[in-house]
C-alpha cells in the first residue's frame, strides 16, 4: 500500500512539474510574441557605431576622447543621416535631414560634448547628463556657471547623443571611464582653483561613483563639492530582471527583445526608445554605489566625502526618492550636506486626486533629529487643507529637530501638480522643454494635444509629464552658493 501511495505521489509530482514547465514556456512564448509584434526596428535602432568610446578603446586623455567623438559623429552622418530619406518642413523625425527636430541643422548640436572656458577661471565645473539624454539637459546650468566665472565641460556620456542603438551594449564602466578623462583634463586646466561636479539622474550616479573613486585613488582630482539633480541612487529591481529579455532575444536571434520600448524619435536631444541594457546598466551602477558606500562607511573612509547639495522631486517615476535618503545621505558623515525635496502642489482640488500623498513620509524625515544632513522642503504655504499657491521652505538643520519656515515670492503654477524626474534641470524659458511656444521647434513643455487615445505616436502621458522647473532660478542660486561662485541665495528669490 505504501509503495502504491509513493508511486502515485511521484506521478502527481511529475504531472505538476510538467504542467508548470508547460505553463512557463507558454507564458514566455506569449511574451515573446507580444514583444515581437511591436513596430519594426529602424536604422537608428540597429546601426552599430563602432567609433564610440569604451573603457578599452585605448584612449588615454580627454583630447583623444574628443577626437574619437568627431569620428563617431562623422560615422553617424554616414550610416544614419545619409541613409535616411530627408524630411520636410513639418517632419519631426530627428534622423531626417531638414526636419524640425534635426539637431545637425541647428546652430549648436547640443548632443555633443561642449566646453565653455575662462581665461582666468574661478573654478571648474564638470556636468554629467542623464540616461538616454544628452549634454543639452545641462546647457542652462552650464551657462549659469560659466557666466559666474567657471570653466565648464558638459560631457557627452558614451552611448548618448547619436542613435538609441548606442545603449544596447554600453556598460556603466565605459561611462565612468569617460568621466575620469574629463575630470582629469578639467582639473589640469584650472590648476589650483576649486573643482566641482554636477550630475543629473544617471549623471548623478556617475558623479557619486567618481567621487568614491577619487577618495581611493590619489591620481584622480577630488571634487570640492557636488550638486546632484534627481540622482539615480536606487531604481526598481524590475530593471535587473529585464536583462533576461535581452538575453533571450540574443539567444533566439530576435532583435526586438533588446528593447523595453520602441518609439518614434521626435526628440532632438533625448532617445525616446529605451534599450533593455540601459535599464540594466542603471541598476548595476546603483548596486556598485551601494556596495562601495557600505564598505567605505564601515571602514571609516567617507570622512573626506565633499560637501553635497542634492535636489529631488518627492514623486519620481524614474528613480527612487527614498533611496537618496537611505542609501546615500544617511551613510555620509556630517559635512554640511543638504537634500532639497520639491513637494507636490498641495492645492485643495489636487490633494483629493492624489494616488498617494507623501506628506506623512516627509514629516518623519523632517522631524528626525538623528539625520546628519540638512533637509529643505519646497512646498505650499498654509496649513493642511488650506494650502495656497505661495511657496515656503521648511528647513531642518543637521542634528536638529526644530524646523524653520521661510517665506518666498515663488508660487506654484496653477495647472502643475508636481515636478517630474526630467523637469529639474530645465528653466521655464527653455526653448525646447520650457513653457513657451518654442519658436521654430515646437516646445514639448506645454504641449497637450487633445483627441482620441491610441491615435498619436506620442502618448498623452509623455506630453503631460512636467518638463521644466518653476523653481529653477532658486535651484541655480543654491548651486552657485555651494560652488562659492556667488553670494548666498536669499530664500525669497522670485521665480
Amino acid at each position: 500500500m505504501k509503495k502504491t501511495t509513493r508511486s502515485a505521489l511521484i506521478i502527481v509530482r511529475r504531472i505538476l512539474g510538467y504542467g508548470l514547465l508547460v505553463t512557463f514556456v507558454s507564458l514566455i512564448s506569449i511574451a515573446v510574441y507580444v514583444l515581437q509584434s511591436r513596430p519594426n526596428l529602424s536604422l537608428w535602432q540597429e546601426v552599430d557605431l563602432d567609433e564610440e568610446f569604451e573603457e578599452n578603446s585605448g584612449v588615454t586623455d580627454f583630447a583623444g576622447y574628443l577626437e574619437l567623438e568627431d569620428r563617431l559623429f562623422d560615422q553617424l552622418e554616414r550610416e544614419v543621416y545619409q541613409k535616411t530619406p530627408p524630411g520636410d518642413a513639418h517632419s519631426v523625425n530627428r534622423y531626417q535631414k531638414g526636419s524640425l527636430t534635426d539637431p545637425t541643422s541647428m546652430p549648436t548640436n547640443w548632443n555633443r560634448t561642449f566646453q565653455l572656458e575662462q581665461k582666468d577661471p574661478k573654478a571648474g565645473v564638470l556636468l554629467l547628463h542623464g540616461l538616454t539624454d544628452s549634454p543639452y539637459s545641462m546647457r542652462s546650468l552650464a551657462e549659469e556657471f560659466h557666466n559666474a566665472g567657471a570653466s565648464v565641460i558638459g560631457l557627452r556620456i558614451p552611448g548618448h547623443g547619436t542613435a538609441p542603438s548606442g545603449l544596447v551594449e554600453m556598460t556603466w564602466q565605459d561611462m565612468a571611464a569617460a568621466v575620469r578623462l574629463a575630470a582629469v583634463h578639467l582639473k589640469k586646466s584650472i590648476g589650483d582653483k576649486p573643482f566641482y561636479v554636477v550630475g543629473y539622474s544617471n549623471g548623478g550616479a556617475l558623479t557619486v561613483v567618481y567621487t568614491l573613486e577619487s577618495l581611493e585613488d590619489e591620481s584622480l582630482p577630488r571634487p570640492d563639492g557636488l550638486v546632484l539633480l534627481s540622482p539615480e541612487i536606487g531604481i526598481t529591481k524590475v530593471a535587473a530582471l529585464a536583462v533576461w529579455q535581452g538575453r533571450l532575444g540574443h539567444w533566439l536571434g530576435l532583435e526586438k527583445l533588446a528593447w523595453t520600448s520602441i518609439l518614434y524619435e521626435y526628440n532632438p536631444y533625448k532617445y525616446n526608445s529605451f534599450a533593455v541594457n540601459a535599464g540594466n546598466l542603471a541598476y548595476r551602477i546603483t548596486l556598485e554605489i551601494d556596495r562601495r558606500l557600505e564598505r567605505m562607511s564601515k571602514a571609516g573612509e567617507l570622512d573626506d566625502f565633499p560637501r553635497m547639495l542634492a535636489f529631488q522631486s518627492v514623486v519620481d517615476a524614474t528613480v527612487s526618492a527614498p533611496a537618496v535618503v537611505s542609501r546615500l545621505f544617511d551613510r555620509l558623515p556630517e559635512n554640511d550636506h543638504e537634500l532639497v525635496l520639491f513637494d507636490i502642489n498641495h492645492r485643495e482640488i489636487i490633494d483629493h486626486l492624489l494616488a498617494k500623498d507623501p506628506s506623512e513620509d516627509l514629516g518623519k524625515i523632517l522631524s528626525d533629529s538623528n539625520r546628519k544632513f540638512t533637509l529643505s522642503i519646497v512646498s505650499n504655504s498654509g496649513e493642511e487643507g488650506e494650502a495656497t499657491e505661495a511657496v515656503t521652505i521648511r528647513r531642518r538643520a543637521a542634528g536638529q529637530s526644530t524646523v524653520s519656515i521661510e517665506n518666498t515670492d515663488m508660487t506654484w503654477p496653477k495647472e502643475i501638480y508636481s515636478l517630474a524626474h526630467i523637469a529639474l534641470p530645465f528653466p521655464g524659458d527653455d526653448p525646447f522643454y520650457g513653457s513657451g511656444d518654442g519658436g521654430k521647434i515646437p516646445t514639448l513643455g506645454n504641449r497637450a494635444l487633445r483627441g482620441e487615445r491610441g491615435t498619436l505616436l506620442i502618448t498623452p502621458a509623455d506630453m503631460l509629464r512636467q518638463k521644466w522647473n518653476p523653481f529653477h532660478p532658486w535651484l541655480v542660486k543654491r548651486a552657485l552658493e555651494l560652488t562659492k561662485l556667488s553670494a548666498p541665495a536669499p530664500a525669497g528669490l522670485s521665480n
